[in-house]
């Protein structure tokens, strides 16, 4: 076994990425040494896939040093199969960024893939971080690289767009440090594993998880928090709306299910019903604004937004699943739900933010109405288009159907009403992404086609994969479903002791 193996994937890319700051020579050889270090990242993350032991509840992988004892704050680090599956995920993003990145033509490579890398390695400390202070350092760190993404690399209003996200991240992250310090007030430490067996009254706990909900649920982002998010995949580069819309929404999600609901679950059953109504405007709302959109970024944008309220919503229903079926498994099915959602959302996404790029690349244009008819010169980029096009409006057969599906049918034992509302959004989503097809891949041909060419190869290659991901998920989920399985149920089991 690979000794430290949490804090090589945290460190290699960082370090690399740093090192990469100053080197701005021959583009071939950055290049390369941009897939390099991601590979290595992705097959350490692969590694730790391969050897851990799915059969026990505990977090594993650990690593415990002692950083400022005098304050309780420890260098803790740790692993449960939430927190792999996500790591796995977001270091097969970044590789698929790094070989997309190679083909196109940007200013300061260097430093662009150093921001990318610097974000891999602090995402990745974001996952495992078992100290709350060390989880929240690199928290706050990951806006600076997805910052200087947009602002420096971004679209003609990049500095509106970068200033917004930055202003609504950070405003969030101090109610999230306000809440770290009173309950290491409380326990006199910032260890999560004692977060988890904190007894504040009802007050205390409705207080704590309205202000770190609030924190991640602009993370994640939830209505109404959510307006930066369509701002920013506007102006990012293609690079980086593939990260924010497949990695950084995970990361507030992932804060909800690892900080808020174990940790004050009292609060979160006294005000569920108040994140599950939000949930379900973003599903329904911000799914029917999408198809008014006229850009091709927002529109994906806004279904994330719409989509992500399907991971939300599996969240916040377990109480009243609970009080309905008193079945421990019907919460586990919705935790399951949700987080195969957040998986499948991660490769439909960035696979959609690809698609739009590359024709960005080629038409210089984000606008629906200035396309039309590009099945004509780019047929096989076209039908993966088609392809991520239907798979991101929930198409048996692929990764978004079985979250949706699990999520969908935990609601129904919920509230009915849950159920039907949430149910449109199949419908809804089938509506603007039919459409974007429709005026884009097939319609009138608007654009000059003479000089446009088809996917390169590296493009086949990289939609090709997510493809065949999104596939295997789609028929095969029961591995993903079953790796989870004994970690959700150690944490249903233990929110129901505290409630």
């Amino acid at each position: 076994m690979i000794e430290n193996i949490l804090s090589l994937l945290i460190w290699i890319p960082i370090i690399s990425g740093l090192f990469l700051l100053f080197y701005n020579k021959e583009i071939y050889i950055i290049n390369a040494y941009n897939i390099f270090i991601n590979f290595i990242v992705f097959l350490l993350s692969v590694y730790l896939l391969l050897g851990f032991n799915q059969s026990k509840s505990n977090f594993q992988f650990i690593e415990n040093i002692e950083w400022i004892p005098s304050l309780n704050i420890y260098y803790f680090l740790g692993v449960d199969a939430i927190s792999v599956l996500l790591i796995l995920l977001n270091t097969i993003i970044f590789l698929i960024v790094s070989l997309y990145n190679s083909t196109i033509t940007v200013k300061k490579r260097n430093q662009y893939y150093a921001s990318f890398l610097i974000a891999n390695g602090i995402t990745i400390g974001v996952f495992s971080a078992l100290d709350a202070i060390l989880f929240y350092i690199f928290f706050e760190a990951l806006l600076i690289p997805m910052f200087l993404i947009i602002g420096i690399w971004g679209g003609s209003n990049r500095i509106y767009a970068s200033l917004k996200f930055f202003i609504y991240t950070f405003l969030g992250s101090i109610l999230l440090l306000v809440s770290f310090l009173y309950i290491n007030s409380s326990i006199s430490s910032f260890n999560v594993i004692s977060f988890y067996n904190t007894n504040f009254s009802l007050l205390e706990q409705e207080w704590l998880f309205i202000a770190m909900a609030i924190a991640f649920a602009i993370k994640i982002p939830m209505f109404p928090f959510h307006t930066w998010l369509p701002d920013a995949h506007v102006e990012a580069p293609t690079s980086g709306s593939v990260v924010l819309a497949a990695i950084l929404l995970k990361v507030g999600a992932y804060g909800l299910i690892r900080y808020v609901i174990p940790v004050v679950p009292m609060g979160a059953q006294s005000l569920d019903i108040f994140f599950i109504i939000l949930s379900l405007i973003a599903i329904v709302y911000v799914g029917l604004v999408a198809i008014t959109q006229n850009d091709m970024k927002k529109l994906i944008a806004y279904s994330s937004i719409s989509h992500m309220g399907f991971v939300t919503l599996g969240f916040f229903i377990i109480f009243q699943l609970f009080d309905n079926t008193s079945n421990n498994n019907d919460l586990v099915i919705s935790f399951s739900g949700s987080m195969y959602q957040i998986i499948s959302h991660g490769f439909v996404s960035a696979a959609l933010f690809i698609c739009v790029g590359s024709i960005y690349d080629r038409y210089k244009t984000k606008k629906i109405s200035d396309l039309g008819g590009i099945l004509n010169q780019m047929p096989i980029y076209s039908w993966f288009f088609v392809f991520f096009a239907l798979a991101n409006c929930g198409l048996p057969g692929t990764s978004s159907f079985v979250g949706e599906l699990l999520i969908i049918m935990s609601s129904f034992k919920a509230n009915y009403i849950y159920a039907f509302l949430a149910s449109t959004t199949l419908i809804v989503s089938a509506v603007y992404s039919l459409w974007l097809v429709k005026r884009v891949v097939y319609g009138e041909i608007k654009v000059n086609l003479e000089e446009c060419v088809d996917a390169n190869f590296i493009e086949k290659i990289l939609l090709f994969t997510m493809a065949i991901i999104v596939l295997i998920l789609g028929f095969y989920p029961d591995y993903i479903i079953s790796f989870m399985n004994v970690t959700l149920e150690n944490m249903t089991n233990n929110l129901l002791l505290k409630i």
